[in-house]
């Protein structure tokens, strides 16, 4: 096992531990769990790996106590980062989460440095080929969902978190399946970047983040263009 899909493994192990502890292991029955195992199957997780995971969050099986925890930071260039982590040691974590924001530019903020830059939402992804664009809006919208974003090659739905299950449902009954599905922190005030060097410099310090053991997911406010985007990534 190369070490992204093991990083990718790890990720997916948490939140199934974390679902499984909230809602109980039965899919039927926890939508969050549900979720996490659409994930597991885009992934190609063997499935012993989901079960053992599933049972230490139901406690059959022993296991570390995994924490949700959310950090608040700065990237070079003033954009402002939400990551969050699950860990079983939030001292190991957030002395990893500062150290590489501090060794690329960044900084790492307090509570509520820069959240009121995100709003928490429920966001899916599913490929241009999976649907049409009328066709899906006549299904998330009927179910609770605020906004369709059209990417060229995907489709990005946005929903309440109070409609996530919904629209999740809405489209598992029509048969459209998501790439990936989340609740996540949606970036309201964007921060343009502009100059190949910033870009290059916040891009890589996200991609640092992401391979940190703990980290599960980062968000950025950053806002830059196609031309750019290419020029700088590898």
């Amino acid at each position: 096992m190369d070490a992204k899909r093991g990083k990718i493994f790890s990720v997916i192990s948490k939140e199934l531990i974390l679902a499984a502890r909230a809602g109980g292991g039965d899919p039927a029955m926890n939508p969050r769990l549900r979720t996490v195992l659409q994930k597991a199957k885009s992934a190609n997780m063997p499935n012993h790996n989901v079960q053992r995971a599933i049972k230490k969050g139901t406690g059959e099986l022993p296991g570390v106590v995994i924490e949700e925890v959310t950090y608040e930071g700065y990237a070079p260039g003033g954009v402002a980062l939400m990551i969050e982590v699950a860990t079983d040691n939030t001292n190991r974590s957030v002395s990893e989460v500062r150290s590489t924001l501090s060794k690329s530019g960044g900084n790492l903020g307090g509570p509520g440095a820069v959240a009121f830059n995100f709003e928490r939402m429920g966001q899916f992804t599913i490929a241009a080929e999976k649907t049409a664009e009328d066709t899906l809006m006549e299904v998330v919208l009927d179910a609770g969902a605020d906004d369709i974003l059209d990417e060229e090659d995907h489709y990005e739905v946005r929903c309440p978190i109070s409609e996530y299950e919904k629209v999740s449902q809405a489209l598992e009954d029509a048969g459209i399946e998501p790439d990936s599905s989340e609740i996540a922190f949606i970036p309201q005030n964007l921060v343009p970047v502009t100059h190949a060097e910033e870009a290059r410099k916040v891009l890589r310090l996200i991609e640092i983040l992401e391979d940190l053991e703990d980290v599960q997911n980062v968000y950025a406010n950053y806002e830059m263009d196609d031309a750019l985007l290419r020029a700088v990534q590898p």
